[in-house]
Order: C-alpha cells, then structure tokens, then sequence
C-alpha cells in the first residue's frame, strides 16, 4: 500500500459542490487551498467526469456557465491518479467506490462530509479519511510540502 501523503487528498464532489457554491465555511477553504496549490487534489477520471456531471445537473445553466472554468482550472491543477487496482465492493454507496479507488491508488486521504460512507474503507485498507474542517485544520499547521 503506498505511504499516505496528507499534503495530497481526493476531495468527494459534496466538499466540491459546496466549495463552489456557499460562502465562507471548510469546502471554500478547501477550494481556495486548491486553487492557491497549497495541497495537490487527486483526481481519477471517474471522479472528473462525476464532478462536470453532478455540478451540471445541479447548478442553473447560468452559474454552470460560470463555474465550469473554474473547475476547469482546478482539474488542470490536479494529479491525474490512474486507477491500477480496485477494492471494490468496500462502501454501502456504490457512488463512493471510485473515490476509494482513487484514493488507495493515490495514497491520499478522502475528504468527505459522508465520512460514515467510508468507514469499512477505513478499517479495512487503513483509509484515511476526513472531514472538511479536519482537512482545513491539518494544512493550516502544515508547512507548505507541495513544492
């Protein structure tokens, strides 16, 4: 299993959407650390194509319109993660299972708000897997490791 890096994460599309989408709180937090590269978000091509899917489906075609550059450039700023290997099936929502698989094969950390979803994962596989204002909380007493 590769080591756990927390300077890199995968971050589930629920931290995305909110990101992008409220004011203030962790998930923007999160977004702008991306956008500042202050952490390296892996992304697998599933959970890219999950990411257009689900914020073009749920925003107005209006704030799509406006939204789709920036996820743009934060895909363009994350490490593609092929997916060699999957565990599946480790999560009671098969939505999640290619999040794992990104996730063991990045040997990064999940953030999640369905931290429950992922918990099999993390008992078995040694997963690691937090919430956003763990995530926030652990970059900010983090030097910066993503040069």
């Amino acid at each position: 299993m590769p080591e756990i890096v927390l300077s890199r994460a995968v971050i589930d599309t629920n931290v995305l959407f909110e990101g992008l989408t409220k004011q203030g709180g962790a998930s923007g937090l999160i977004i702008d650390a991306w956008l500042e590269g202050l952490f390296r978000a892996c992304v697998s091509n599933a959970l890219a194509y999950e990411y257009v899917d689900v914020l073009s489906r749920k925003l107005s075609e209006t704030r799509w319109r406006k939204l789709r550059p920036v996820l743009g450039t934060l895909l363009a700023q994350a490490e593609l993660v092929i997916v060699y290997y999957s565990w599946r099936p480790i999560s009671p929502d098969p939505g999640d299972e290619h999040i794992i698989d990104c996730a063991m094969n990045a040997g990064a950390p999940v953030v999640t708000y369905n931290v429950q979803d992922f918990r099999l994962a993390k008992e078995t596989l040694g997963l690691v897997v937090m919430n956003p204002v763990e995530f926030i909380t652990y970059l900010a007493k983090t030097p910066d490791q993503t040069s």
